[in-house]
């Protein structure tokens, strides 16, 4: 892990409010190597796995039925691992920079303000390279072979910007997701991590027993094909915008613990 040390992020030097923030974003990317590198020699990994995969496909399936076969790797979750690496950068950020953050007497609000914006530049950028690698899938015919990854059914087919909307919500839902466990731990450590999942666990539950008894699986099944990719995507800005709200207000009152 690459050190930090207070002449590389030098948290005090600047009084306006934006700049202590924009310190605190400089801070959360010291370390390039896990906010940066490592997602990107995950997708390289699964891409590369994933590849390999497809022309063992190609090569085993007569030409007539290829197509047929390659029919399936539009529901392929590949890329899934992807978004949970950013739920575990959203724990980090929060867990591994609150303490050191503090200890440069960075106001819990500032340092807050500051993670939530490296949140949404990291999604942002991460989007951004997704839905190009997107384009470039559908551009080449699934890397030549009609494989889908980055164009999975998840993802929508409703063009370029339609598909960037998509990816950055659910980069954003688990980066949220990650900061508001972080903020857990910081402020009731395991036990209050603990609880928040339990408490979790039996609203999902309460949540499908609820649709069970009622038989209204059917209808949640057409919600979900009525608003489509871009409409389930616009809904999940909901829990992610209580996730970082809760967030801010549990960490108003944490205090960093050895």
């Amino acid at each position: 892990m690459t050190a930090v040390t207070p002449e590389s992020v030098n948290l005090r030097t600047t009084p306006a409010s934006a700049h202590r923030i924009w310190r605190v974003v400089r801070l959360n990317l010291v370390n390039k190597w896990s906010t940066i590198w490592v997602p990107m020699m995950i997708m390289a990994f699964i891409w590369l796995i994933n590849y390999l995969i497809w022309w063992i496909i190609w090569v085993a399936t007569a030409p007539a039925d290829r197509a047929h076969a390659f029919e399936g790797t539009q529901w392929s979750g590949g890329a899934s691992y992807i978004f949970v690496y950013m739920l575990v950068i959203g724990i980090q950020v929060i867990s591994m920079t609150f303490p050191f953050a503090l200890g440069y007497s960075v106001t819990r609000r500032d340092f807050y303000l500051g993670a939530a914006l490296t949140f949404l530049l990291l999604a942002a950028g991460y989007s951004i390279g997704f839905t190009v690698l997107s384009a470039i899938e559908e551009a080449t015919g699934g890397w030549g072979l009609g494989g889908h990854l980055y164009t999975s059914i998840y993802f929508g087919d409703g063009g370029f910007l339609s598909r960037l909307f998509i990816v950055f919500a659910l980069m954003s839902f688990f980066f949220f997701t990650g900061s508001i466990s972080g903020t857990l731990y910081m402020r009731w450590r395991m036990n209050g991590v603990l609880v928040a999942g339990a408490i979790l666990a039996l609203i999902i539950v309460g949540a499908i027993a609820l649709i069970t008894f009622t038989s209204s699986w059917p209808a949640v099944g057409d919600w979900f094909a009525t608003m489509g990719p871009t409409g389930v995507a616009a809904w999940l800005l909901l829990p992610t915008a209580v996730a970082a709200v809760a967030g801010y207000f549990v960490i108003s009152r944490a205090t960093p613990k050895s």
